[in-house]
């Protein structure tokens, strides 16, 4: 299956973390659609009104290191944020973001080559992250197989369920 995704850029530094994407003061919010009001908000208070369904958030080294909530990609998720791209992630983010099918890849140097408002096109398939608007083409890491069909499923949840259906029609 051919997944690719298109989408304007927003750029953020190293060490972004879980608080800066979702404040902890936003935790007793528990939808995406909640949430997304809030997503961003700790770096840049007015992000949820400018971001759009489809942009691309980039980042540094070690994006969504801090604690442990899934609220923070829930957020980005429900503010219409088609994929994040960073030279690395703090691993329980990743899973995270992973379960709830946020796409994620890991790419490293693409702070150098996007500024924000690029508009990136990703090819999943070939793990490739091309800036339309220099017309830079990076490598990214690819993601193993059974997290793409996580991913293509809508998370881990429907991974199972789907996965749980064939078994029992069988």
């Amino acid at each position: 299956m051919d997944w690719t995704i298109e989408g304007r850029a927003w750029v953020f530094g190293d060490n972004i973390d879980t608080d800066a994407i979702l404040p902890a003061r936003y935790l007793v919010y528990t939808t995406e659609e909640e949430l997304a009001k809030y997503a961003m908000t700790g770096i840049d208070p007015e992000f949820p009104k400018k971001a759009k369904k489809g942009d691309i958030i980039v980042g540094g080294k070690n994006f969504g290191s801090g604690s442990s909530r899934e609220h923070a990609p829930m957020g980005l998720k429900g503010l219409g944020i088609s994929l994040v791209i960073a030279e690395s992630f703090a691993r329980i983010f990743y899973r995270n973001a992973i379960n709830i099918g946020l796409p994620l890849l890991e790419c490293k140097g693409i702070r150098e080559h996007v500024k924000d408002g690029d508009v990136l096109r990703v090819d999943f398939n070939r793990g490739v992250v091309k800036n339309l608007t220099t017309g830079v083409e990076l490598k990214a890491q690819k993601l193993p197989d059974f997290m793409m069909e996580i991913l293509k499923d809508g998370g881990l949840i429907p991974y199972l369920k789907k996965r749980k259906l064939k078994e029992l029609k069988s």
